[in-house]
């Protein structure tokens, strides 16, 4: 792959024309879509893009390069209506006192609430300027944007769902949230990381060679604008023949924003959570034979057909949780990104 030097081979795109981009790297000149995960063990890059009840979208792009994010063709205005929550403060301390009761009768140990965040916008609204605001304003290690006929998604993802080379895969679970890299993280904060580390070690080894599966970062804070993280990371070596349908089936949804054990979390979560999630808490990134890089889809705003833009926000919920901490965890996790596209956050 050729790169550019500061735009001086500028690719050119059109206002509507599909692409994908992630940290440098530019894909677009579209070439087909599926919704079927084995595509991608054929040649080619395809960006992806799951919603957490399991759809795909693969998106295979004839032409790659090394570039910075294509210019928009207008600077963002800041949005001035009001956001509207799928959950009230009330529904979501009742959401979280529901979860705990399900951990008191011993049917799951930990599950992540989440809530939806929306707004109205004009349906031909680009989000492109918007993600130039946010790659200013809230650099993350695995921004990433996709434009695809019917969605655009824009993303400050600080969280690594899958990273492979070859047959060495890694996950990068995020459990923990402080305002500042000043505040410890408490008990509560440990445990949680640590049960989904187990969670995610499990679910990797169903994929990986025996005695493959380790822990080599457990437990680390990451600062990122306006808050920090708990991260730990799991590695595995793929065992032979294992193709993108069985990582699929292993992986996701990803355990981080499902809980433990996960098959209870997603039936709680599908049961008390009043929307689908949609791309939120999905994977969103590309895959490119034996290589891909997919993290883990939150902080992410997203519009579709319609005339809203979405912004999905959430919490981890133990037996030790504060409905009212739970409920300002979810509110920080908002506040910042939300700040940059504007409106207001009740």
């Amino acid at each position: 792959m050729k790169g550019h030097k500061a735009y001086g081979c500028r690719v050119e795109l059109t206002l509507d024309q599909p692409f994908f981009w992630m940290n440098g790297r530019l894909a677009y000149d579209l070439v087909e879509i599926s919704d079927d995960p084995t595509c991608l063990d054929s040649q080619g890059f395809w960006a992806v893009s799951t919603t957490f009840e399991g759809k795909w979208i693969c998106a295979r792009f004839a032409k790659i390069e090394e570039a910075p994010l294509p210019p928009a063709s207008s600077p963002w205005t800041q949005l001035t209506n009001a956001w509207e929550s799928s959950l009230s403060r009330h529904q979501y301390s009742t959401y979280v006192e529901e979860i705990r009761s399900r951990i008191r009768q011993g049917s799951v140990y930990q599950v992540n609430a989440c809530l939806q965040l929306k707004t109205t916008i004009d349906a031909k609204l680009s989000l492109l300027p918007l993600m130039h605001e946010m790659c200013r304003e809230n650099p993350a290690p695995y921004a990433s944007f996709l434009r695809l006929p019917g969605l655009e998604i824009a993303s400050a993802s600080p969280e690594l769902f899958l990273r492979r080379k070859d047959a060495h895969i890694t996950s990068g679970p995020i459990k923990g949230t402080q305002k500042s890299a000043t505040d410890e993280f408490g008990s509560k904060d440990t445990a949680e990381n640590i049960m989904i580390v187990d969670l995610i070690r499990n679910d990797v080894g169903r994929i990986s060679k025996a005695g493959s599966v380790t822990v080599p970062r457990l437990l680390a804070t990451e600062v990122h604008p306006g808050l920090s993280h708990l991260v730990s990371d799991v590695s595995g070596q793929l065992q032979d023949g294992i193709g993108w349908a069985h990582i699929a089936n292993a992986l996701l949804p990803p355990g981080s924003v499902s809980g433990a054990p996960k098959i209870s979390a997603i039936s709680i979560i599908s049961e008390l959570e009043i929307l689908e999630r949609g791309p939120y808490c999905g994977a969103l990134g590309w895959v490119q034979g034996n290589e891909a890089l997919l993290s883990v889809a939150i902080r992410i705003f997203w519009k579709a057909d319609d005339e809203f833009l979405y912004f999905g926000s959430g919490a981890g919920i133990t037996w030790s949780s504060n409905p009212e901490n739970e409920w300002d965890e979810v509110q920080l996790k908002a506040s910042r990104l939300i700040s940059i596209a504007g409106g207001v956050l009740s």
